[in-house]
């Protein structure tokens, strides 16, 4: 029996136990650890080569460049469709919904990568063509492909393989992709924002990772976007109907155990909660909730095997798309209703219409079993205590906390006004797809100014940037602003983003990330000046036009 039928008796083994329909006219290609038996990841060229293959053997995948590298390799952004469109001016009268997979954002965490090229396998080369009738799918299997290059043995050693080695986390700037998602810094990002969010508009976007974290049997982990300025029914309808669905499926289907990603509150006291992590809109899963889409963000579990962790993601990629296909309508009309909603808001806004500039972890109503161990607290000189779990499993039950309720927040205004040439802000909101216009006659507008009283940046550099927090008070006072003045209306449907990365107190916009430094530290003395956004409460008629991103 030669090698290449030992190959496509292995893969068609596989496929039919996971509940998948091989085509037989021909043999399929192989991704890197299956020939290897999980030794291996792919390469950059293996990615390319396999790509390739498909577009050999199959008609409906397209394959555009999502943006290019720093070290200059470019990022391919697999289009799946029957038919598969040319353009996203194909979709205008096509009611097929756009869903968007990417993987290796951290190229140490390599099995969604795998695990997409195994799934465009099985759509393209399956006779059936599955979900096809109802959704195009995008992939971006290879998302950091400059870290991925970066393959030691070395890298990710608490994670159980692959045993030839993975990549590192940080792109070819050293920059950590996933904290890139308002100041888009990197090439990688502005190029999912450029060529995937605004190009293609995709209702979801999945975000796959491994984690490093609290120690439990189930394989896959996900969780939903969680910044509480995101619209609350996108929220809702994520926690409530879109994740339990996917875990009914798992369960069912694939006979795959699936929990909120997050950690124990309390290693002491597991029971007390299970809490998810990171609600700020630089991770890629929370921002896309801010431009009132649907994002998730898939963790898997470090420490089961390579094989067993691709296979798991493999699973839950088939099952999000099998639920897109259920409430393909629903989740339209859901998304067309929210940006109306937005819109609507920002026209008129109300003392009710506020952004949340503090916010604190809350439960859900909703109780989470996790399948663990019996965990030794073990204390440390440092100051923390780590965990060593044992060989003895424990089910744990306890509430989760995923709600973030406000703490503090200021009502969103009608719009923003910048009187200052400030061309890194304006590059920035224009990249976002925000709608910018400037003022062609001077005006003098009563508006909210944000005064200053304590600004302190953080002594440690964090991606190249030493944090900023303000604290100061809100003042009314007439200004006039200049011809060209930067006016940024919330009646659009990226009001949120906007909002996010202009409001002064927020934990995560441009003032945080060092924008508007030079413009608020005076060169001599103490203190520090006028925060140049003003608020706009009311609607005004201006005399303005849109501005446009240079090239």
């Amino acid at each position: 029996m030669n090698k290449r039928f030992i190959s496509f008796f292995v893969l068609a083994a596989f496929l039919v136990a996971g509940g998948f329909t091989l085509s037989k006219a021909e043999v399929k290609p192989l991704t890197v650890p299956e020939k290897t038996e999980f030794k291996e990841t792919s390469r950059y060229e293996d990615v390319m080569g396999f790509i390739g293959e498909l577009q050999e053997k199959s008609s409906l995948v397209r394959v555009e460049i999502l943006g290019t590298s720093t070290e200059g390799r470019d990022i391919p952004l697999l289009i799946i469709g029957d038919p598969v469109p040319a353009s996203p001016l194909d979709l205008n009268y096509d009611d097929r919904l756009v869903v968007y997979f990417q993987a290796n954002i951290h190229a140490g965490e390599v099995e969604g990568k795998e695990a997409a090229l195994m799934l465009a396998r099985d759509i393209l080369l399956n006779d059936d063509l599955p979900y096809l009738d109802k959704i195009v799918l995008l992939l971006a299997p290879i998302f950091n492909p400059d870290g991925n290059e970066k393959i030691d043995v070395n890298n990710r050693r608490n994670q159980v393989g692959p045993e030839k080695g993975v990549g590192v986390r940080y792109n070819g700037q050293n920059l950590d992709l996933n904290r890139d998602g308002l100041k888009l810094e990197s090439p990688e990002v502005r190029g999912l924002v450029q060529n995937v969010m605004m190009r293609w508009d995709p209702a979801v976007l999945l975000d796959s990772h491994t984690h490093n974290g609290s120690y439990h049997e189930e394989v896959v982990t996900y969780i939903w976007s969680v910044n509480p300025n995101g619209d609350h029914s996108l929220i809702d309808f994520m926690s409530g109907t879109f994740m339990p669905e996917v875990n009914k499926i798992l369960k069912e289907k694939y006979d795959t155990l699936c929990i909120p990603h997050g950690d124990f509150m309390s290693i002491e006291e597991p029971e007390k909660g299970w809490r998810s992590l990171g609600p700020e809109p630089r991770y890629i899963s929370n921002y896309i909730g801010l431009r009132n889409r649907l994002g998730i963000l898939n963790e898997n579990y470090p420490y089961a095997d390579f094989k067993t962790r691709v296979f798991s993601c493999h699973k839950l990629f088939h099952s999000i798309l099998e639920f897109c296909c259920d409430h393909k309508e629903e989740m339209a009309h859901l998304i067309r209703e929210v940006d109306q909603k937005t819109v609507k808001r920002g026209l008129n806004p109300g003392e009710e219409d506020v952004f949340i500039t503090k916010y604190e972890s809350k439960p859900t109503g909703q109780e989470v079993t996790i399948h663990g161990y019996e965990m030794e607290v073990l204390k440390s000189d440092r100051g923390w205590p780590r965990v060593r779990k044992t060989d003895v499993t424990k089910t744990y039950t306890m509430p989760l906390y995923a709600n973030y309720g406000a703490q503090s927040s200021v009502r969103l205004p009608y719009g923003y006004l910048i009187p200052l040439p400030v061309p890194e802000v304006e590059k920035n909101l224009l990249l976002h797809g925000i709608t910018v216009e400037k003022l062609t006659k001077p005006v003098q507008l009563e508006v909210e100014t944000f005064v200053i009283e304590e600004l302190k940046s953080m002594e440690r550099a964090y991606q190249g940037h030493h944090l900023n927090s303000v604290k100061g008070k809100y003042v009314t006072e007439t200004v006039v602003f200049p011809v060209d003045s930067l006016f940024i209306p919330l009646a659009q449907p990226l009001a949120n983003v906007a909002s996010y990365l202009l409001e002064p107190e927020s934990d995560d916009g441009l003032l945080v990330w060092n924008f508007f430094d030079r413009y608020i530290v005076p060169q001599w003395g103490r203190g520090a000046l006028v925060y140049p956004v003003y608020k706009l409460t009311e609607p005004v008629n201006l005399a303005k036009e849109t501005a446009k991103l240079s090239k």
